[in-house]
């Protein structure tokens, strides 16, 4: 059984209508059918950072459980009041840079993996950046999704995407600097940006 509220709506989220004898969950899908929400609102990727969350995809008991008394949550109403709270925390500096972070690190599905590719980079990079920095991110995936130099990102390039939409001037692009710590890929997309609008 997975680590999710029960169906009941005014039942608390405790851990035998939420969990497993191993942990796992039958999907965090049904979770969202009970708050309401669909699985690929941000605001799901917010409570996993929460939760601190190891596994895409899944609470373990000891996540699910530590995670709600952090929260202050023991209802289902407390837990969707608590996704609004969530977005306001994360909007804060120093929680935004952490969950970004994590965000790619919660897509690293396989034991010693470092990258990720383009495809689901392209759907997280919309989830966590596209409200903020909207025009960047849709000429970033523009360029990615036709690029064919890079099949996978790894964290490096991941981190200073984020980096490169605070810094850098748009659609300008006028403050970039080759010659600084850039990772390549960004270096080769500033030049497919200036020959596309050249």
């Amino acid at each position: 059984m997975p680590p999710r509220a029960s169906k009941r709506k005014s039942a608390p989220p405790n851990s035998s209508s939420v969990t497993s004898s191993d942990g796992r969950s039958e999907g965090i899908e049904a979770l969202c059918s009970d708050l309401g929400v669909d699985y690929t609102d941000v605001r799901i990727l917010m409570l996993a950072w929460k939760l601190k969350a190891e596994k895409q995809g899944y609470f373990t008991q000891d996540e699910w459980q530590t995670g709600l008394k952090a929260l202050g949550v023991d209802s289902l109403s407390k837990l969707k009041k608590a996704l609004s709270d969530l977005e306001k925390e994360v909007e804060k500096p120093s929680n935004y840079e952490d969950f970004y972070t994590y965000a790619f690190r919660y897509c690293l599905t396989e034991e010693k993996q470092k990258s990720v590719d383009i495809e689901s980079i392209c759907e997280l990079l919309n989830l966590v950046l596209g409200v903020q920095f909207r025009p960047q991110i849709d000429s970033l995936i523009e360029y990615l999704k036709v690029q064919n130099d890079y099949k996978v990102i790894n964290s490096d390039q991941w981190i200073n995407f984020l980096r490169f939409c605070k810094e850098i001037s748009f659609p300008d692009l006028e403050n970039y600097d080759a010659t600084q710590a850039w990772p390549l890929i960004l270096d080769n997309y500033v030049e497919w940006m200036r020959e596309k609008h050249s």
